[in-house]
């Protein structure tokens, strides 16, 4: 797999400036004086992209990409090609999951390292065709939610409770009708559910508590259960062979900009494509379970069918 081990800072390109992301990443990773400042990489180039028919994007590209070029000196591409070829790595944060997958294909042609927001896409089949893309091309590439990176999370994963059994995560679930329900905002709390649990999730039910709220149960192998409830802030708490521990908050960028970092310059995903495929057909059969009246649904036969 490409990597780009160098001593030299790597030149780096932003895909999409609508999110908030473009701004704290860009401010972490060149100002030297930020908080928890990152090194060994700027970004330095930027296409604007957005979606007209997403008033979140419509509504704050213009100003991100202002910031990103009257504040730090990005220079603004036309074309997603013309970016690569000024780059060595890219990030593709377009807060729309839906225009990814064509998104990514330049930048995998021109062969740079990509990490890829969240959501991964917006549909199981397009994450599947982009790992395709990017396995057929050698080009290393992963997705993840910031709450991945969380300390706790991260301790949970590493055996600080030895096997948990139980993982409820807490937080918002807002929607946005041109993606499946937990695509947009739910994501976050399913990736910190994995995070804890790992691979091997059986079935998914989606219901609704008594105020109405959300509420996802996974049936994982070895008995083990991750449930994601919809509140207003993130939280969550494990419980496993050595007992509880608060797990699944958000502790800002910083970690997940190292990681990504450590990611361009080794090549080495922090995690890997069949996780990621989980995360997203997890969503997929909680949308599935929703229109089927609240009944478990098999995560292999989604995955089986939909990559077919």
């Amino acid at each position: 797999m490409l990597s780009l081990a160098s001593g030299a800072d790597l030149r780096l390109g932003i895909i999409g400036c609508d999110t908030s992301h473009v701004t704290a990443f860009t401010e972490v990773l060149n100002n030297p004086q930020a908080k928890g400042h990152v090194s060994g990489g700027k970004i330095v180039a930027a296409y604007k992209g957005g979606s007209p028919d997403i008033p979140s994007s419509a509504s704050r590209v213009e100003e991100y990409t202002s910031v990103l070029r009257d504040k730090y000196g990005v220079k603004i591409y036309d074309t997603i090609d013309e970016l690569c070829r000024n780059v060595d790595a890219v990030l593709l944060e377009s807060v729309d999951g839906r225009p990814h997958l064509e998104q990514v294909r330049p930048v995998l042609q021109a062969r740079k390292p990509v990490f890829i927001d969240k959501p991964m896409a917006g549909s199981l089949r397009d994450a599947i065709e982009i790992f395709r893309l990017a396995k057929a091309a050698k080009v290393p590439v992963f997705s993840s939610s910031g709450l991945r990176f969380a300390k706790a999370s991260q301790a949970l994963r590493k055996g600080s409770l030895g096997k948990v059994f139980l993982m409820e995560t807490h937080g918002p679930c807002e929607l946005e009708p041109h993606h499946p329900d937990l695509f947009w905002y739910g994501v976050h709390g399913v990736e910190a559910l994995f995070t804890v649990l790992g691979t091997g999730c059986e079935t998914v039910q989606r219901g609704t508590n008594l105020t109405g709220k959300i509420e996802v149960v996974g049936q994982w192998s070895g008995g083990r259960t991750g449930i994601l409830h919809e509140d207003q802030g993130f939280a969550g708490l494990a419980w496993g062979e050595k007992g509880e521990a608060e797990a699944g908050s958000f502790e800002g960028y910083v970690q997940l900009v190292v990681a990504i970092m450590d990611f361009f310059k080794t090549g080495v995903a922090p995690v890997k494509p069949e996780e990621t495929i989980e995360i997203l057909a997890f969503m997929e059969a909680a949308d599935q379970s929703k229109r089927m009246g609240g009944v478990p649904v098999n995560l292999k036969e989604v995955i089986k069918k939909t990559g077919k």
